[in-house]
């Protein structure tokens, strides 16, 4: 392999607004690079997650002119942790909103973990509106996927988190801890329910890379991200993602004439390879990367590599 490609340097914004998207919601969005390139839009992950501006950073700023918001209910977008009006098909119809904001009528489409299954719903929605997909972390909300990180699976490898995780849960809920969590999540126990979306913010942030990486985890310690991140991820898993089961597969056919890059991390605890390989063989025209020796973030070597070789690639730079 080359010399690891990594994060192009800090960039702040040169225009950032809310847009009101209807139904009591208003979004917040930025753009950074140079006005009337190449234009793209960042999805980010969770749901729930909110923008960071290390989520600037997977772009040449000098080829490219990149949308990112903040989804329905967090980070800057209001009202907060909201989940009324709050499903993937709202969050679709917004990215559209932003398009017609923006004034461009393709875009290449950036999104990882949630924001790959976002990025999925709104190309297998809107193909003519796409140029580009890049995904990392292949995430579809089927149900097996959700009972490997929140029933059986990824308990086996994380046992002492795992541990910490079904503490807040007596023995007799712990069936269905998905369900579970969701009764403190929007219950009136204020306390209770910060207790619980801490603990299920904690769960996911130190299971995401391969090793412990304080600079990744402790982005979900605190109290106002892990409210959010719990109770609109939550939310969405508990609907699965209003979804039919195995839809964004199912579909993948309508991507077949869209240029697509795959990246997924081997050891990928959160979103197992398995998906982005089901994906890969439901959409074979998309270039495939399996990252040895990484996990799910990111940030990781190796992942961030691919992601920015395609950002750049798709730009018209060297592969």
């Amino acid at each position: 392999m080359s010399v690891l490609r990594t994060f192009y340097p800090e960039i702040e914004p040169f225009a950032s607004g809310m847009l009101d998207v209807g139904d009591g919601h208003s979004v917040y969005w930025e753009r950074i690079g140079t006005r009337g390139k190449k234009p793209a839009v960042f999805l980010h992950g969770g749901p729930g997650g909110g923008l960071s501006p290390t989520q600037r950073r997977a772009f040449d700023p000098a080829r490219y002119d990149v949308l990112l918001f903040d989804q329905r209910g967090c980070g800057r977008s209001k009202p907060f942790a909201s989940l009324e009006h709050n499903t993937t098909w709202d969050l679709v119809a917004d990215i559209e909103r932003l398009r017609e904001m923006m004034g461009v009528e393709r875009w290449l489409v950036f999104g990882g973990s949630w924001g790959s299954t976002l990025a999925l719903a709104y190309a297998e929605t809107h193909p003519e509106q796409v140029s580009e997909i890049v995904l990392r972390g292949i995430f579809t909300l089927r149900r097996w996927e959700l009972e490997w990180y929140y029933q059986h699976g990824a308990s086996l490898l994380f046992p002492d988190k795992w541990e910490r995780f079904v503490a807040p849960i007596p023995e007799a809920e712990r069936h269905d801890m998905m369900a579970a969590y969701r009764r403190r999540l929007v219950g009136p126990d204020r306390p209770a329910q910060l207790h619980a979306a801490k603990e299920w913010a904690r769960w996911e942030g130190e299971t995401i890379t391969l090793l412990p990486d304080p600079s990744v985890s402790e982005a979900f310690y605190g109290d106002d991200y892990a409210l959010a991140f719990a109770r609109i991820e939550n939310h969405y898993f508990v609907h699965a993602g209003w979804m039919e089961e195995g839809q964004l597969i199912r579909d993948a056919g309508r991507l077949k004439a869209i240029p697509g890059v795959i990246v997924q991390g081997r050891y990928d605890v959160a979103c197992p390879p398995q998906t982005a390989w089901d994906l890969h063989r439901a959409w074979p025209e998309a270039e495939f990367h399996m990252v040895e020796g990484t996990g799910h973030a990111f940030s990781q070597p190796g992942i961030l590599h691919h992601l920015i070789q395609a950002t750049d690639r798709f730009a018209g730079g060297a592969s």
